[in-house]
């Protein structure tokens, strides 16, 4: 069920969201935490409205979608509720900031937080230099942002780390979480060589690898080489070497262990819902992104 409530209040949208519950026999027992989405552009909200229903099958939430509308009119609120079937195991509250009412989003969210849950802030596109001091983000125990879809990549995760406090994360860091699993399992089996070195090739402008790269520097201590080409990951050895390739648009990667057979493995890049309920998932510090946004100044660009 949608419905749109135009040129209303945040009082005016509270009664509805009630109405609209009882009238469709939806509840919000069991909602575990309040996922505010802050998005600039509406088409981009869309995508993430889909991608927040999604994940909130594992997460039962309330989602706010805060989109800025036209900055040159009177300020007003545009409103809409999305439940049952068109929000997924979520309710969804979708608010149009018009006018100068786009530079108090979070006294406008403030009266639909879910009480006594913990609170999410996710920028799906362009984030706040430092999120933990924006409005918002000071509402929130978890802050998520996304490199990927920033206008600078590069420059976007390697400012994470002069922006980082605790709760911050962003989803490239979960788009590896796979990568980062096949390569340390690959680590521990023999032979039982120190790395010497490592190399992260693919897209230029893809973020993820990035901090894979600087995830592979914090962990080995070794040099670490970032360069464009096929997506690869290697890791040298005096004697032997270790490489995961996959192609840009493949779902099976090739695992190549010196002395042994290729193995095919299954690696398809994560989607932003994967990515979104696996952050969701924990609400504490993530001491290992952390490191890798210090691995990141250790890496080497070619």
């Amino acid at each position: 069920m949608i419905v749109d409530i135009p040129a209303t209040t945040t009082a005016e949208v509270g009664k509805k969201l009630v109405e609209v519950r009882e009238a469709g026999g939806a509840v919000t027992i069991g909602r575990v935490l309040t996922l505010i989405v802050a998005s600039r552009d509406a088409r981009k909200a869309e995508r993430a409205i889909d991608a927040a229903n999604e994940a909130s099958r594992e997460h039962p939430c309330r989602v706010i979608v805060l989109i800025h509308g036209d900055r040159s009119a009177e300020s007003s609120l545009d409103a809409q509720i999305r439940v049952g079937g068109d929000a997924g195991a979520s309710e969804v509250v979708v608010l149009r900031l018009n006018g100068e009412l786009a530079d108090h989003e979070h006294s406008v969210v403030i009266p639909f937080l879910l009480p006594d849950t913990p609170i999410v802030a996710w920028w799906p596109d362009e984030a706040p230099t430092v999120p933990a001091k924006d409005p918002l983000g000071r509402l929130a125990i978890r802050r998520i942002t996304d490199a990927t879809n920033s206008s600078d990549t590069k420059a976007a995760i390697k400012g994470r780390l002069s922006s980082y406090t605790e709760g911050d994360t962003d989803l490239s860091w979960s788009r590896i979480t796979y990568w980062r699993g096949l390569l340390a399992t690959a680590l521990d089996q023999a032979p039982f060589e120190p790395v010497t070195s490592a190399t992260v090739s693919g897209l230029a402008e893809e973020p993820a690898l990035d901090i894979l790269a600087g995830w592979l520097a914090a962990k080995l201590d070794v040099p670490v080489y970032r360069r464009a080409g096929e997506l690869k990951v290697e890791l040298n050895r005096e004697n032997s070497s270790i490489s995961l390739t996959r192609p840009q648009t493949g779902k099976t990667a090739t695992l190549r262990r010196t002395g042994q057979p290729d193995a095919q493995v299954a690696l398809a890049r994560r989607n932003t819902r994967e990515c979104l309920a696996e952050e969701l998932r924990r609400l504490d510090t993530d001491e290992i992104y952390e490191l890798a946004l210090h691995g990141l100044s250790k890496v080497s660009y070619e």
